[in-house]
């Protein structure tokens, strides 16, 4: 009995390190032109961008909503990344003007929602 336990856990690691790991940040994912994306991030409203487009999608091709200035309030959603870059894309309701859209992570002060939209 002991050698058939033997032989089976070496195979049964070897199948383990042959799956792979479910990530937290999936590698490509995008959001297009018209995607909304529902609050899950229910972090404090300590956010700032100065002068930053809020886009209809994560991409500089989409419709800007409106601009999300450092005097503005705004409320993250969660956040996309654009294929297997480190390019990242925050949704966001900014509560001084009742708009929203995506803002690339890098044009807001604290670098974006930390929580994934999933999508």
């Amino acid at each position: 009995m002991k050698r058939r336990i033997a032989a089976v856990v070496p195979a049964l690691a070897a199948v383990a390190m042959a799956v792979p790991l479910a990530l937290s940040t999936p590698a490509t994912a995008a959001a297009s032109c018209g995607r909304t994306a529902s609050d899950m991030d229910s972090s404090a409203w300590n956010k700032t961008a100065n002068g930053a487009n809020e886009r209809s999608g994560s991409s500089t091709n989409c419709a800007s909503n409106g601009i999300a200035y450092n005097t503005h309030r705004l409320d993250y959603h969660c956040y996309t990344r654009i294929g297997n870059t480190n390019e990242t894309w925050t949704y966001l309701r900014n509560d001084t003007t009742g708009t929203s859209g995506w803002v690339r992570d890098d044009l807001l002060s604290d670098g974006g929602s930390l929580v994934y939209c999933g999508f």
